[in-house]
């Protein structure tokens, strides 16, 4: 991560959350015009290791910086580990989850045909109290892989491949809690410049001309009726404004409507692209 305190992103929150499964817990933090070294810093565990890196902004295509990043921060793990938990800075593990997570861990430690762990998803939007339900939010994504060099990750740190193969994973009943589209209108609007920066260098000015971003082009949503994460709790209680949305409206197109009825009807989502395969 870098400037996980200027675009408001949960850093502590995404460490802390899945703290209690790691032996160690490898931090690579980029030089930041913000504080995010020492709030990194400040978390109280013998278990984090901070490593320094100098993000190559020239690294636009695919938002290959990202993937580069990663893989700094993978290399970093002791070979005496089994497997490696990766999470991003705007992800975060529901407590219930980690002896789930855990007895996966242990199952299948011997077993090296399993390469990797599939988490399912979701996408929080606008507020803490909406979810994403339609096709265009990803539904899986591997999280845990096996400490193995030869993996790495892939595109823009979407998920990893070894060889430039999708890895062989074994499907989890767990939750990543995905908050990126979580964070005052003001710092949404902010991330999303600098994201774009990310993937190209010419501006973007149909969508960086605004001050602030608009939640209520969203597509369709759902009411989110589960618990938060503890980790995110208190960030939750800090939240400083009011995003409501009519579950009545449906922005989405017809083909996206039919696809998403024939998804319910048979229990198979047709054309997801997926970065794995399932054994």
């Amino acid at each position: 991560m870098r400037n996980a305190v200027k675009f408001d992103y949960p850093v502590v929150e995404a460490i802390t959350s899945i703290l209690p499964l790691c032996d160690e817990f490898i931090v690579c933090v980029g030089k930041s015009d913000d504080d995010t070294l020492a709030l990194v810093e400040s978390i109280v565990s013998d278990k984090i290791k901070i490593i320094h890196s100098v993000w190559d902004d020239s690294l636009r295509e695919g938002g290959k910086v990202l993937a580069v990043e990663t893989d700094k921060a993978f290399d970093a793990v002791a070979s005496t580990s089994d497997w490696a938990f990766y999470i991003q800075a705007d992800e975060v593990v529901h407590e219930k989850y980690l002896p789930v997570i855990k007895q996966a861990m242990e199952k299948y430690k011997d077993d090296k045909r399993v390469e990797g762990l599939l988490f399912n998803y979701q996408h929080f939007f606008g507020s803490y109290d909406y979810v994403g339900t339609s096709r265009l939010w990803y539904r899986h994504e591997i999280r845990v892989i096996r400490n193995d060099k030869n993996i790495r990750s892939y595109r823009d740190a979407q998920g990893f491949r070894k060889n430039n193969k999708k890895l062989n994973v074994k499907p989890i009943d767990a939750y990543i809690y995905h908050y990126g589209w979580v964070r005052p209108p003001k710092f949404m609007q902010d991330k999303l410049k600098n994201f774009h920066t990310l993937y190209h260098s010419e501006e973007w000015p149909d969508k960086c001309a605004v001050s602030e971003f608009d939640y209520s082009t969203i597509d369709i949503l759902e009411r989110f009726t589960g618990t938060h994460p503890a980790a995110v709790r208190e960030r939750i209680e800090r939240k400083n404004w009011i995003f409501e949305h009519d579950l009545s409206k449906d922005n989405r197109k017809l083909k996206e409507k039919f696809l998403h009825i024939f998804e319910k009807l048979i229990g198979k989502r047709l054309f997801e692209y997926k970065n794995y395969k399932i054994i």
